[in-house]
């Protein structure tokens, strides 16, 4: 007797109404899931900044031991991974960086916001960083060091929480109130003793940064370090800014606040300028 549709053949694991998978399909799947796989293992050494071992792998991502070899092996070989010979641990090769690095060539804001950043160092002295949001976090896609900055380490390629910096709190104030909430969790984690931990707190420094036309830290990311970042209006809503970290113990309040006001003129004449050039 046929079966009605909808129903199980006896024996037969695969629904009627669905064609059994080819072992074509089957393959594809296994190589989406291998491939999801080495993204969140490049993601994971990214992540941290230590060597990691098979074990520290295993217990990251939950990986089996058997495919955690084959996905070392495969990008050992193809440069995204090195090793350590000696202890058996791993950590990001030089393939990571040529391919960060391409992102960086082949955006077309780069250079413009690098002038920026070049003649924002010059007048204030301090050091400039231009970064865009991504999610929740910030990246950093260029800076410009202070020639008295004792921070010698580029921060290039490094992400930050937005809610903890300037140039985040300058972006998230690009959104409206529900899509902050949408976007950020209700506890905010907290990098210093005075970061703010709450989305409550958060809508009021978004609030605070569209009424003066800037962003403005202080010890929220870094000790010692306060920080006033303005956006780049040249997408709606924005997802570039610039800002300028300066030492807590070399600039008043009233000083930050002349900085802030430069880069908000300073990054309205950049939006001016890549619109013009058709940038989007």
């Amino acid at each position: 007797m046929p079966h009605k549709a909808g129903t199980t053949v006896p024996g037969n694991p695969v629904s009627p109404d669905r064609a059994p998978e080819s072992p074509a399909e089957g393959k594809e799947t296994a190589g989406v899931k291998s491939a999801r796989r080495a993204v969140d293992l490049i993601e994971t050494f990214a992540a941290n900044d230590v060597w990691l071992s098979l074990s520290d792998l295993h217990a990251r991502t939950g990986f089996p031991r058997s495919s955690l070899h084959g996905l070392l092996r495969t990008l050992l070989d193809a440069g995204w991974l090195e090793a350590d010979p000696n202890t058996a641990r791993y950590r990001l090769g030089v393939r990571a960086l040529i391919c960060g690095t391409a992102y960086l060539d082949r955006d077309a804001v780069v250079p413009y916001a690098t002038e920026a950043l070049e003649r924002i160092r010059e007048k204030t002295g301090f050091t400039a960083h231009f970064a865009r949001r991504n999610g929740t976090e910030v990246v950093y896609l260029e800076t410009r060091e202070a020639q008295r900055s004792t921070h010698l380490v580029s921060r290039v390629g490094r992400t930050l929480p937005a809610h903890a910096t300037a140039l985040g709190k300058a972006l998230l104030a690009e959104l409206t109130h529900d899509e902050i909430d949408q976007l950020m969790p209700a506890k905010l984690p907290g990098l210093t003793p005075h970061t703010i931990t709450t989305r409550e707190a958060l809508h009021a420094e978004c609030a605070a940064t569209r009424e003066r036309g800037y962003a403005s830290e202080i010890e929220e990311g870094t000790p010692g370090v306060r920080c006033v970042a303005a956006v780049i209006p040249y997408r709606i809503p924005g997802t570039d800014a610039i800002s300028c970290s300066m030492p807590i113990t070399e600039v008043s309040d009233a000083e930050a606040k002349l900085v802030g006001e430069l880069l908000a003129e300073a990054t309205a004449e950049l939006g001016q300028r890549l619109r013009r050039a058709g940038i989007r």
